[in-house]
């Protein structure tokens, strides 16, 4: 499309006043929002029985907190940011894509243990059925290695629906650990699982998912029927008492600065480009924004 190489090609990304005027509804760098909404507290009962979970099945489902963030407008940012072209994963310069993690800081305290980290890995969805769009294929985010001898995680994945998930616009599936026979193994690149064990993970927008990183997942396929596009936000993060699975690790209470957001999602863009077709022009633009 002519608008989108216009905007690849013309547009200053390393300019704030670019980026507003895209969502103009939500904040980048306002210190002042960024510490007005609390973190969600987790009671030791609660978070005692996560853990089994985590242990059991690799995975937990909860359902939409409170937010108090627009979820909806956060996911018209990324509409307009697929409709210009534009990676998905820039949603990342605005102060609420943070916020959605932070929030839950409690919550990944209680699966991880203090003093974790955020890992410099994280991604954003906007799967179109009107272009027979699907979410990645089947994989494990980081395989057996992110596991303890205890079964408990060294590292887990927070993915969050933005809008709704369903079976049709390419909700999330997985296997659960304790119906996958090579999970947590050296072999867990081979597939050995019963179909009828595979898990659809339908959601409404919100919903909180956690799940370790041996669990074998993946985004299925849309299918025309449905009209509406399934809207996602993934972020990763890693116990502090591991050698870093990826750098820079950041410290999980603190949200980077808008220079730092450019480089960190110009490292995601090259970094998944296995997962996803990644044109020349948007990989150029990525390796200037890491020149500096």
């Amino acid at each position: 499309m002519a608008t989108e190489a216009k905007i690849q090609k013309g547009a200053d990304w390393a300019s704030r006043d670019f980026w507003h005027r895209l969502a103009p509804a939500l904040h980048i760098g306002d210190a002042a929002y960024l510490t007005s909404t609390p973190i969600f507290e987790v009671n030791e009962e609660t978070g005692g029985t996560l853990r089994e979970l985590m242990r059991a099945e690799g995975y937990f489902q909860l359902p939409a907190p409170q937010w108090n963030l627009p979820l909806e407008e956060m996911a018209a940012l990324v509409a307009t940011l697929d409709k210009h072209g534009i990676p998905t994963p820039f949603a990342f310069l605005f102060d609420e894509f943070w916020l959605l993690f932070v929030k839950l800081n409690r919550l990944i305290e209680s699966q991880l243990g203090p003093g974790f980290f955020m890992l410099p890995d994280f991604w954003v969805w906007f799967i179109d059925p009107a272009r027979d769009g699907r979410g990645w294929t089947p994989h494990r985010d980081k395989g057996y290695q992110a596991l303890r001898e205890d079964g408990s995680p060294k590292s887990v994945t927070v993915w969050i629906p933005l809008s709704e998930a369903n079976t049709l616009n390419g909700c999330m599936y997985l296997v659960p650990a304790d119906r996958d026979p090579t999970y947590g193994t050296p072999q867990d690149r081979e597939w050995k699982f019963a179909y009828p064990d595979i898990r659809a993970l339908p959601a409404q927008p919100g919903a909180v998912f956690c799940w370790n990183q041996a669990v074998l997942h993946w985004g299925s396929h849309s299918n025309p029927r449905e009209t509406r596009p399934r809207v996602s936000a993934a972020f990763e993060f890693q116990a502090g008492d591991v050698p870093p699975f990826n750098t820079p690790l950041m410290p999980a209470d603190r949200v980077p600065t808008f220079n730092s957001r450019l480089q960190l999602v110009a490292k995601q863009i090259l970094q998944y480009q296995h997962m996803y077709a990644l044109a020349p022009e948007t990989r150029r633009i990525a390796e200037g924004i890491l020149r500096g």
